[in-house]
């Protein structure tokens, strides 16, 4: 960036000018529900009137303890507010990453509204949560409603839906699709040997060859999978790399005993 102009008001990037005249102004930033956002992009009864106020809340016998900061309400004004909880509380955090609000015009004049000084989360105040609630349950059930609808037919012949001689028409497109059939399923429902008799069966096999895959093993013994998989745990090696990448070979002490 260059300074473009006196005091340092105006900067330049990529041949845009963005005026930073407001940079140091304090701004609040603020995270409201959808309902607050919207009432405050409805357009008011009287555009004199206020959309709402912020109450400052101060406690003067600790006014300068850190355990007792400022507690901040909001309380939406207007009718055009409807039946939405009209009070909320604000908690403020200021531990968060530094941040500027910016703005541009259709024009492309981009602007430095100021930095964020404070960060606030809007939740229903107390005397108000009946009425959220409810609000939060109608917009549930709202969004359960199914949108299929039964509808009577008085015609219950079903004349008009079978095709009449001479109305069928077939399609050139190509041939027709051969009906699909469902696919079998791979896993089939395994029981489970008991543990010892497992731990035999695996030092047999492992003597006819030193290294299984798990699939070759699931295989030869007709095992559930995880239960496999906690006895080769216990009595075997798996090798991530080299030639028998991908295997299991018995542990040492297992091969000397075997030997």
């Amino acid at each position: 960036m260059e300074d473009q102009g006196g005091g340092g008001s105006t900067k330049q990037t990529n041949n845009a000018y963005v005026d930073t005249s407001k940079a140091e102004r304090a701004v609040w930033l603020m995270k409201c529900p959808p309902l607050v956002s919207r009432s405050f992009r409805a357009p008011p009864s009287d555009p004199s009137r206020p959309v709402a106020k912020v109450v400052v809340s101060i406690d003067p016998l600790n006014s300068n303890d850190d355990d007792s900061p400022p507690q901040f309400t909001m309380e939406l004004a207007g009718t055009e507010a409807g039946h939405i909880p009209k009070c909320y509380v604000m908690d403020m955090s200021k531990d968060f990453i530094p941040m500027s609000v910016f703005s541009d015009t259709p024009q492309g004049k981009i602007s430095v509204e100021g930095k964020i000084l404070n960060k606030f989360d809007m939740r229903p105040h107390n005397q108000n949560l009946e009425l959220y609630g409810k609000l939060c349950r109608e917009r549930t059930n709202k969004y359960m409603v199914k949108s299929r609808q039964i509808q009577v037919i008085d015609n219950d012949s079903g004349a008009h839906m079978r095709p009449m001689p001479g109305m069928i028409s077939f399609s050139t497109s190509g041939p027709p699709e051969k009906k699909k059939t469902p696919a079998k399923a791979t896993d089939t429902k395994r029981t489970r040997r008991d543990r010892g008799e497992m731990e035999e069966i695996v030092f047999k096999l492992f003597e006819r060859q030193p290294n299984w895959s798990l699939r070759n093993l699931i295989q030869e013994t007709d095992q559930p999978e995880q239960f496999l998989k906690d006895i080769l745990k216990d009595l075997c090696v798996y090798n991530n790399k080299g030639t028998n990448q991908g295997t299991y070979e018995l542990k040492p002490e297992y091969r000397k005993s075997g030997d």
